[in-house]
This record gives C-alpha cells, structure tokens and sequence, in this order.
C-alpha cells in the first residue's frame, strides 16, 4: 500500500488536439497504484490540471471511463463540438487523458463519453473537478487551489482541540439558511460573508467546532448536500474554493475547528454525475439489490472495486489536505454496514457466508479510518451509526472500524422520547434517562441533537416540549443542561440554541427576530453558559469517555423524575455535581451525598432569572455537611429548581496524591 506521488512526466505537446497526449502526469506507478486500490492522491493526477508547457498554458484532463469507445473535453472553448479534443486510453487502465493548449483556469467543461454498449452517449462532469458552475447548470469549471494560508498556528496546536480528553462542543450549521440577507432577495450569505459573522457568533457562544453539513457540490438544495455529485468540489452556490479556503482559515484564525459531513454511502442518478459513467456501472453496483438505495434513491457505491476505492479515500483526503479540515463525519455508515438495510426478504443478496454484513463496506470504512489517522492523527473521523454494532470507535487491530467517535443516535431518541412526555408521566420513563450509562463507555460517543430531529414533521426542539410556554423553555433548558452534564463530546443543531419555534427549512433563514423577546435570549444565554463551563470546568471534559469520569449519585429516584451524578477528573480530584428534576414541581431540601467537604459552589442553574427561569436556587452554594448519604460521607440539602438543573463544584478536593 502506498501514497506516494510520482513525479509528472513533461513531453512537448501534441501539434493536433486529436493526436496522441504528449503530456501526461500519470507515471506507471500512478496506474499501477489506481488500480490497486491504494492511490490517495488521485485529486493531483486526475480531473483537469492546468498546466505551462515549453509551448505555453493549458489543462491536462484525466479521467477513468474503461468501457468508453471515446471520451472528449466539450465547453465553450471549442463549441461544445463533441468531434475535437478527444481523449486517448493511457494504455490499460481504463482511463483517459489530453492536453488542451490555451484552455486554462475558468473554462468551463464537460467530457461526452460515448460508451461500447447500449449505444450510450452522454455529457458528464467531471468527478474530480475543483468546481463547478451554479446548479441547476452542471458543467465543471477548471480551476487551481492556490491559496495563502494563515492558520499555521491552529495546524501547528489543533491536536489539542481533537483530542478526546478536550472539550468538543459542536456547532452544527448549514451554510444556505443560517443567515440570509434581507435586503437582497434574502440570499444566502457567501462563504466571505459568513466568515466573520458565524466565527463572532460561535465565539459568543463558546463552541468549540463547526460541523458544516454537506458542502461538496449537489444538484438539489433540497437533498441538504447529502446527494453528492462534486466529491472534490465546494459547492458554488457560496463562492470559489478559495472563498470556501478563506471561511476555514479565518475559523481557524480565531481558535474554531471545522468538520464537514462526508457522504460515501450513496450519490444521486443526476445524468450528469456519476452514475452510467461510462455506460456500464462504473462507480455503482451493478445489481439494484446491492448497488439502489430504495430510501433515498440513489446509487450505492462499490465498495469492493478498487479504482471506487482509489476515488472514495482520496476524496476523503483531499479534504484534509488541500482545506485543512479537522475532521469528517460520515453520513449513514449503517447503510453501509448491512446488505438488508430497508430492504425485505428476497431484496438483497447475502455475503459469500450468508451474513447480511457488507464485507466490502467493512473492509473500505477500516481503510478510510488507517489512512486518515496515518496521514492526519490530529483530526477525528465521527461515524453516524444509528445501530448496535460494536467498536465503531475502536482501532482496526482489535476488530474494531477504527471511527475516532460515534454518534450516540440512542441518546437521542431516547432522552427526546422521554422530554416530550408530559412530567407527570416521566416516572414511568425513567430508564429513558439512565439505560444509557449501561453502554455509555462501550464507544466514543458524541451526544448529537442534529438537524435529522427537526425536519419532516418532528418540530422544532422547542415545540416538542410539554407545557405552557415557561414550562417549554425550562423543559428545554433542562434538556440541554442535562446533555452537558452528560459523558460524551456535544453537537447541536443551529437555531435549538435561540429556541426556534419553526421547523428547519433550508431555503429560509433561522428566526433570528425570536431574540428580540427574553424567553429566546435567556434561551441563548444558557446554551452559551454551558458551553463555557463545558470547556472550563476539566471534570466535565476530560474523561467523557472513560468511566472513571462518571458516578451516578442517584439515578433511581424516579417517584420525583429526579437523577443526580458526578463528573470527575483525571488531572484533578475537582468533582463537579449535577442535579436534575424534571417534573414543575420545586423540590426543597433534596439532599445529595459527595465525596469531600468545603464550600460546593453553585456554577450553573439553569432556573436562574438570567435564563428567564424562576429563579429558585441555592443562593451561589452552600457548605457540605459531615452527614453520610448515597454512600459518601459528606451530603449537601439542596434546593432542585422546577424543571432546573443544577450544576455545583466542589472547592475543596483532597490532594490529589490523597
């Protein structure tokens, strides 16, 4: 296995667009690897290159169609004539290449492929183009990724930030609809436009990255990016690739990482994308039992063909390499993992052991997850799973997929299934809440309330909560103070942290007028508060994965709808405490065992008037009594606030040598 770069190989150039390329950058390691499976930079090789030759400026065009009888570059340049600039075979492999004298940066193209079988023709663009033209148009744009780059000090330290004993409070934001402009047909800020607004804004709030959900090139907005076209382009809707090198530079400037969602389970039937590439399923399982996804329509890769592998790990890659992501989090990997998944009886076809796991898919997600830790060990792969399969966060070499983290999705549906129930029937849900500590430790988790939970009719996180509307507010309160209470890294989805009563639309801005009234800014206060003591406070990040950072103080006091817990540290004997009640009714004189004495003080209380709570609370703290409860020998009576959290530090910790 390799990813070494051959050099490029110069000849004088053809005197005829026709002729034989006289230029190549493909060496016969470059094929040899390609084919193999095994070429991680193929962003460098194929695609459209520009280039200057001893005779001047132009592009070399690369692509791989093995069953095409011919392939030719058409675009303004030359009348979209399908006659001229025709590609030669670059012997066996499959792939295609010439070079075009005076085309250069800015043409616009695509390739016609003319196909041995079926009497196929069509007009494709490109799959590794930089860029592309505006969707609904569908052409690739030839263009460099030259950039000036000034966050070598993020580069140089960001390892601290990925770390899994950082804290990692996730953003999550979809470029199109976070912010529109009003006086201009309310279009989408550009990539440039966003930068300094989105970074004021999640330094304000203390997130510590951005997830960008889908920004590689899509033909339908409405797919939210997830139906992937471009894998090696940023969308054009928001600017040049440099625009979009310029939003993660200036992120990165001011202390923010980036992940962006990666989509290798599935690509849409656009004629012009990558589906038929050649007239014979190129990139897509030629059986529909293993090669359509029957929920969203589209193509699912073939995971077990070499050169489909050479493409999906160097478009994962190049992310990483030419924009200097700090992670990828991969969409839908449990459609990946099972032959059956939505599909019945008699739909899919069995591995060769008869089992209903995607040997192939397995096999891919464990090299993505070698390479890019190899490459990059300073970034995070986060897997979306949403089922039980185990060690999706565990190395390769115990068996495991080799994922830095996973989604916690039974987290979500659980703790959302139990809030959005009336308070005075959570007691009977109460192993919604603590059933989770049972496989917490298992894998890496990321506790995500994503845009997944308020679309296609789910409504908004605030309108799902119960009650009148102080009650919705505490309730969602509540449920975010308990998700930071939590093991675990944290993702939210943006317009949940000012209280949006509006599904998300992606064609529309989120309601950021909501802030004029206190509910919604008290709402936006409280996220804020907890992100900083998140990051702050060391117990409540530094072992989200590692059992040794949580105790339950009492989980089993479901008559009240109450649990209480301990957040600890490993460089420090600090203990946090967190107590919840999650019924309106206050509860005085609740008291709660701790491990040493001195002065708790009271860093967080979601019922504070600050939050437009209540305001029930303990006063800014209180002193441990040397009175025995829970098993500890030291206890505090505490005031639980209605539908509140409580967060205390206890000042006094023992050395830790003790």
């Amino acid at each position: 296995m390799s990813d070494s770069k051959p050099e490029q190989t110069s000849i004088t150039p053809a005197g005829s667009t026709a002729e034989p390329s006289a230029i190549t950058l493909l060496s016969s390691d470059d094929l040899h690897f390609f084919n193999e499976g095994t070429h991680l930079h193929l962003y460098e090789k194929l695609g459209s290159q520009p280039l200057v030759t001893e005779e001047g400026a132009g592009t070399y065009f690369a692509v791989w169609a093995p069953d095409a009888e011919s392939v030719a570059v058409i675009g303004d340049f030359n009348g979209w004539d399908k006659r001229k600039n025709l590609l030669q075979p670059k012997g066996s492999s499959g792939i295609w290449e010439g070079f075009i004298l005076g085309v250069g940066k800015g043409t616009v193209y695509k390739y016609f492929v003319a196909s041995r079988y079926h009497g196929y023709r069509e007009e494709k663009a490109d799959p590794f183009a930089f860029y592309a033209e505006i969707p609904p148009k569908s052409a690739s744009i030839v263009w460099d990724l030259e950039y000036s780059w000034g966050d070598q000090n993020w580069m140089r330290e960001r390892y601290k930030a990925n770390s899994l004993k950082a804290p990692m409070s996730v953003y999550e934001v979809h470029i199109g609809s976070w912010m529109r402009v009003p006086d201009d047909n309310h279009r989408s800020l550009s990539y440039r436009e966003l930068a300094p607004k989105l970074t004021e804004y999640v330094q304000k709030l203390g997130f510590t990255h951005i997830e960008f959900m889908p920004i590689m090139e899509h033909p339908f907005g409405g797919s939210w990016g997830y139906q992937t076209t471009g894998y090696f382009a940023p969308t054009s809707r928001f600017g040049t690739p440099q625009d979009f090198m310029y939003l993660i530079d200036y992120l990165h400037q001011n202390g923010i990482g980036v992940i962006l969602d990666w989509v290798p389970s599935h690509f849409p039937s656009d004629a012009h994308g990558l589906g038929f590439f050649d007239g014979t399923h190129l990139y897509e399982h030629s059986s529909s039992q293993k090669g359509w996804h029957p929920d969203w329509n589209s193509f699912i890769f073939n995971y077990g063909r070499n050169e489909v592998q050479s493409f999906l790990l160097s478009g994962a890659i190049y992310w990483l390499d030419k924009y200097h992501i700090d992670g990828l989090r991969v969409d839908a990997v449990a459609s990946m993992l099972y032959l059956d998944y939505s599909r019945k009886d008699g739909e899919w076809i069995p591995n060769q052991y008869g089992g209903k796991e995607n040997i192939e898919a397995i096999w891919f997600l464990r090299r993505f997850n070698e390479e890019i830790y190899r490459k990059f060990p300073d970034t995070q792969t986060i897997a979306e799973e949403s089922t039980d399969w185990p060690m999706v966060s565990r190395p390769t070499y115990v068996g495991g997929l080799g994922f830095g983290m996973k989604w916690d999705m039974g987290w979500m549906h659980d703790t959302l299934i139990y809030f959005t129930k009336d308070p005075v029937y959570r007691k009977y849900l109460h192993n919604q809440l603590t059933f989770r500590m049972l496989y917490a430790f298992t894998e890496n988790f990321a506790l995500p309330l994503s845009h997944d939970e308020v679309v296609h009719g789910k409504g908004s996180l605030l309108s799902k909560m119960p009650g009148d509307l102080w009650q919705k507010f505490a309730n969602l309160r509540a449920l975010f103070g308990y998700m930071y209470a939590q093991p675990g890294k944290k993702l939210l989805f943006m317009g949940g942290e000012i209280g949006q009563w509006r599904e998300w639309h992606n064609e529309e801005s989120l309601d950021w007028h909501l802030l004029q009234f206190a509910p919604h800014a008290g709402l936006q206060r409280w996220v804020a508060d907890l992100n900083h003591a998140y990051r702050r406070e060391i117990a409540l990040h530094e072992l989200d994965n590692d059992p040794k950072g949580f105790e339950w103080v009492d989980c089993s006091d479901w008559e009240q709808s109450i649990v209480s817990l301990i957040r600890k540290a490993n460089t420090t004997n600090q203990v946090i405490l967190v107590a919840c009640n999650f019924t309106p009714v206050p509860r005085m004189g609740y008291r709660v065992g701790v491990p040493y004495g001195g002065y708790w003080s009271e860093i967080l209380n979601s019922d504070s008037v600050n939050y437009e709570g209540s305001g029930l609370g303990n006063l800014g703290g209180m002193q441990a009594e040397e009175l025995p409860f829970h098993g500890r020998p030291f206890s505090l009576n505490i005031t639980v606030p209605p539908l509140g959290v409580v967060f205390f530090r206890g000042e006094n910790p023992p050395p830790k040598d003790v």
